[in-house]
């Protein structure tokens, strides 16, 4: 670093000093949630600069059925909001759902920071998460965070992005991450000591990802 008068001086950038020459922090990256909570699960999404934490909410109030969804969600993500709901109707002797809680409920499933539009087909298992847990009133595990997509069967099907969604999760403080069982062949692209530090959850099935992500 050169000073007037031609004189140089070494400046050592540390993490104390590191706001006194770059000003404060711009962005914030999002941390795992403090305690399980109900009806808020933790996804993994992927950005054209990168993999982020994705909270996906869920609240149930007294209506006739209908489904609201706000967060600027596209319109894959839509559809995979529509195919949570209607597994979890579907699935509700299951997990022990009383049927009329559908027909007497109305549905909002809200994605923070609105202002991000989101969309892809990445967060079914995270929305069907969030969906059971409000209707079971069981909290979601805040030390997981998953991504996947699934069929009305019940079925998890594969996504892209694994190496920028372990690095979030990373990021995020997570002890482990549920993936989709035809996603374990990309994990050869994120480094292994990465994967050493996460747990992997490989699941072919929606019941077994709530097994996991349900207290």
């Amino acid at each position: 670093m050169k000073f007037a008068f031609g004189k140089t001086v070494s400046v050592a950038l540390t993490a104390p000093n590191l706001r006194q020459f770059l000003g404060q922090r711009r962005v914030l990256p999002e941390e795992r949630l403090t305690h399980d909570q109900i009806g808020i699960a933790t996804g993994l999404a992927w950005t054209p600069t990168g993999g982020e934490i994705l909270y996906v909410e869920a609240q149930a109030m007294k209506g006739k059925g209908s489904l609201i969804l706000t967060g600027q969600m596209g319109d894959v993500m839509k559809e995979s909001a529509m195919a949570a709901l209607s597994y979890t109707r579907a699935h509700a002797k299951d997990y022990q759902i009383d049927e009329e809680f559908f027909t007497s409920h109305d549905f909002h499933i809200h994605i923070p920071e609105g202002a991000i539009p989101k969309d892809g087909p990445s967060a079914g298992i995270t929305l069907a998460t969030a969906l059971v847990s409000v209707c079971t009133r069981r909290p979601v595990r805040t030390n997981i965070a998953m991504t996947g997509e699934i069929t009305l069967r019940g079925d998890v099907l594969s996504v892209g992005g694994i190496k920028e969604k372990f690095l979030a999760a990373h990021r995020g403080q997570v002890q482990s991450v549920i993936l989709p069982g035809p996603n374990k062949k990309d994990l050869e692209e994120v480094p292994k000591d990465l994967r050493e530090q996460l747990q992997l959850i490989l699941v072919a099935k929606v019941n077994e990802v709530l097994r996991k992500a349900l207290v």
